[in-house]
């Protein structure tokens, strides 16, 4: 069994042993390595500090998929030995992304950086300094950084990604839309708010353009959007804003219900989620903000809390919190009923039935 991530022991550090007059960067910081991994052997660090955040933030899925990239041979000087360690070191990016993407979402920025960092190191390996393809592992980086306040070197690192952008006239939209909303965020941190609405309104139609206007990807510049002009004190755009996002995430999660409710007919036992636990928490609490703002709002629109607390029912029903789904599931319902006929009531009611049912909630 793998020792926990904050249990690792410490024979699994050992002090760096080199000879005279070579030198080992740190994985995190690149200054001068004192200690050296104990599992891969081909991975150093200049202190304990820093191998624990490593080994938190990456390490642990990647410690072996390092040997044979980082340990010189015959084979890896031939064609075929090239070959090979660029496919794996590709494949390392591909986690590294996948990894730091996922603490993003959960709000672990300190402990995305070291698969960020990773996952930029991989890339320059791949495809050179200076390149279109390091721009997501650049905002990666930048993301992590924005959440832990350090503004300048998140200015630093989208200038490079802009940069990078720039030079690449072919380079297509996703990449654009990605570079806006991470400049949107940053301008936003800053309180530069017309600059930052500037980036979000291309983050938008350069996410519409790669997946269409109604996406829950584009959706999230609207949500971005409304952000800055609740900072600007602007009530109404910010509720028209909302209802965009409400309604493109609602439509969205009745169609993942609609399936999710068909796959626990089929075969429950081997129920697959279908969201993964970091974007379950982003859009929970985007979703919640958006609720709280109704719910305080002196308006109070019936219709637009109901949707909201309706798509949290959902969302919480899907990612198996059925005592959640059960508390957003009656929020809707009060809801609905103070607008006669309304069409939401029935689906409220049809989910609130679906969740009482639950095995885990009546045990509990």
């Amino acid at each position: 069994m793998e020792p926990k991530q904050e249990d690792l022991p410490a024979s699994d550090i050992i002090p760096l042993a080199l000879p005279k007059g070579t030198e080992k960067l740190c994985e995190l910081c690149q200054k001068r390595a004192y200690l050296q991994c104990a599992r891969c052997r081909v991975t150093f660090y200049c202190d304990k500090e820093h191998q624990q955040s490593d080994w938190k933030g990456i390490h642990e899925r990647i410690c072996q998929l390092l040997i044979p990239i980082r340990t010189p041979s015959l084979f890896s000087m031939q064609r075929a030995g090239r070959i090979e360690n660029l496919l794996k070191t590709k494949e390392l990016i591909e986690i590294c992304r996948l990894v730091a993407e996922s603490k993003l979402s959960e709000g672990k920025h300190q402990q995305a950086v070291p698969a960020a960092q990773a996952c930029l190191r991989c890339s320059v390996d791949v495809y050179g300094p200076n390149t279109v393809q390091l721009v997501p592992a650049y905002l990666l980086l930048a993301d992590a950084n924005m959440g832990m306040g350090n503004l300048v070197l998140v200015a630093e690192l989208l200038s490079q990604a802009e940069w990078a952008v720039l030079k690449s006239p072919e380079c297509g939209h996703a990449v654009h839309h990605r570079l806006h909303r991470s400049m949107g965020c940053l301008h936003t941190a800053t309180e530069n708010f017309n600059t930052a609405l500037f980036h979000f309104a291309n983050d938008i139609y350069f996410a519409s353009e790669e997946y269409g206007l109604e996406n829950t990807v584009t959706c999230g510049g609207y949500f971005l959007m409304a952000d800055v002009f609740a900072k600007q004190g602007k009530p109404s755009v910010v509720h028209s804003l909302y209802t965009e996002v409400a309604e493109t995430w609602h439509t969205h999660l009745c169609k993942l219900l609609g399936d999710h409710i068909q796959n626990i007919q089929k075969n429950p036992s081997i129920l697959e989620p279908s969201f993964d636990k970091g974007q379950q928490v982003e859009v929970d609490k985007m979703l919640r903000t958006i609720l709280e703002f109704e719910q305080d709002d002196s308006r109070k629109e019936p219709t637009q809390i109901a949707l909201v607390a309706h798509s949290l029912a959902m969302l919480s029903f899907i990612g198996g919190d059925s005592s959640k789904a059960l508390g957003f599931g009656r929020t809707a319902l009060q809801a609905s009923q103070l607008i006669p006929n309304h069409d939401l009531t029935e689906p409220i009611r049809a989910l609130l039935q679906l969740v009482s049912t639950d095995p885990q909630l009546t045990a509990g």
